[in-house]
């Protein structure tokens, strides 16, 4: 599949001179004195191993906060007196927020830059996360929306500079990206009880607030590459189509089909994150060995996640891989739920595998069924924007559930209804199209 529109940092073809917005907007191409021949390609690789270094670091910080809060929710029920329905909303709105937030974010990049948004997003991610240190829960529920905000736009901007940066590598940095946030995920998940039970003697807020370190090192790390990017801000030429964002998108078929794929595996996923490691609880297992099954079932994930974008883009279509991701989801978190205790490391390492690789897949739709780099940042503020509003319903109907009904069994017709919507869009979301920024119809990809 050609890429069309897109910059390759490695790759200097004999064409007419780029226009100066898009030699503004490319990192190796800003250079004012003469060089060598040999010169150019030994600086893009440096600074595309960097990128790629940073971008990683980056995707590594876009999920300890939903890992780490789940795993002392019982705690902070505890401590603070906050019912079922208030843990909902707790664990539900950092996602609502990656929902609200996603689709601002490509507006925010055209007109501060894309580095510059990004490490806005750094600092708000890192002062959310901080804000957690404190027990109160009015502060604990506005560091949560600081946090998914920036989150939100991490999400957006990190699939596009992919995109823009790495179009022949796109499977694989979106492999390592996603692997990257599998990684945060999982040892946020795996050592927050420990932190809070060996480092901070029992207590659950600084083990939660001690997740802002590694985002301020990062947020330092990417400052000057952000502070020192050339951003030219000029009209905006794109055809009209393009310029009306979302609404271009609005009436395209296979885009909703991808949107609503990436909210249905975003719900089954956060519902792992945010009442795995509780129903296992309340099963009988103790805190820091629910945290280490739902860590497990994190860490399974960086294996599939790095495997699915190289897999899927040598299928001829990706349909039937996607139905069958949504069984495996389905069959492997209902054993975890019902099926007796003594098999839950291989449940927990299936339901890995099945969720790595259909948040993989997931993100390789949206660069798979893209054009070019400014679709991908259009399609995936789309994607993320809606879907990840239709995912923040999944771990509040458990909740409600959970409280309705006094336990977690009732959650499991949620869960067959959530991967038959999975398995429906994926079967949509799999065929072989590009999405169009026009009103109408998708057409074949060349």
């Amino acid at each position: 599949m050609a890429f069309q529109g897109a910059y390759s940092p490695g790759f200097m073809p004999l064409q007419p001179p780029l226009p100066r917005s898009e030699v503004l907007a490319s990192p190796s191409l800003r250079n004012e004195t003469p060089i060598t021949p040999h010169a150019p390609t030994q600086l893009q690789r440096k600074q595309s191993l960097l990128l790629g270094l940073s971008l990683l670091l980056i995707a590594f910080n876009l999920r300890p906060v939903f890992g780490s809060l789940s795993v002392v929710l019982p705690d902070i029920m505890r401590d603070t007196g906050l019912g079922p329905t208030g843990a909902s909303l707790l664990t539900t709105l950092p996602i609502l927020c990656l929902g609200i937030f996603s689709a601002p974010a490509p507006a925010l990049a055209r007109r501060f830059g894309v580095e510059r948004t990004l490490l806005g997003a750094m600092l708000l991610i890192c002062v959310g996360t901080l804000l957690r240190g404190w027990v109160h829960l009015p502060l604990l529920f506005a560091a949560s929306v600081l946090a998914g905000a920036g989150i939100a736009i991490g999400n957006v901007l990190v699939l596009g500079l992919i995109k823009r940066d790495f179009p022949r590598r796109a499977a694989m940095m979106t492999g390592l990206y996603t692997l990257a946030i599998c990684a945060g995920a999982s040892i946020a998940t795996a050592f927050t009880v420990p932190l809070e039970e060996h480092l901070f003697g029992g207590a659950w807020a600084p083990a939660l607030a001690v997740w802002a370190l590694p985002a301020g090192l990062v947020m330092l790390l990417w400052a000057p590459r952000a502070l020192s990017a050339a951003h030219h801000v000029a009209s905006d030429a794109r055809p009209p189509e393009l310029r009306r964002g979302l609404g271009s998108l609005g009436r395209d078929r296979l885009a909703w089909q991808v949107t609503i794929f990436m909210g249905s595996q975003s719900a089954m996923a956060y519902i792992v994150m945010g009442w795995l490691a509780p129903i296992l609880r309340e099963r009988g297992l103790d805190s820091a060995e629910a945290g280490y099954v739902v860590a497990a079932a994190i860490l399974t994930q960086l294996v599939t996640s790095l495997l699915t974008p190289s897999i899927a883009a040598r299928c001829r279509d990706q349909r039937a891989f996607a139905v069958s991701l949504a069984l495996l989801v389905l069959s492997s978190l209902l054993a975890l739920i019902f099926a007796p205790l003594g098999g839950r490391w291989v449940w927990a390492v299936l339901l890995g595998c099945g969720l790595g690789s259909a948040f993989a897949l997931a993100l390789s739709l949206i660069v798979m069924r893209s054009a070019n780099a400014k679709v991908t940042a259009q399609l995936s503020a789309m994607a993320q924007g809606w879907g990840y509003t239709f995912a923040a319903f999944g771990p509040l109907l458990v909740g409600l559930l959970r409280g309705w009904t006094g336990g977690y069994a009732s959650a499991a017709t949620l869960l067959v209804l959530l991967a038959a919507v999975m398995a429906w869009s994926g079967w949509g979301a799999g065929r072989n199209l590009l999405v169009q920024p026009h009103p109408h119809q998708s057409v074949p990809m060349a």
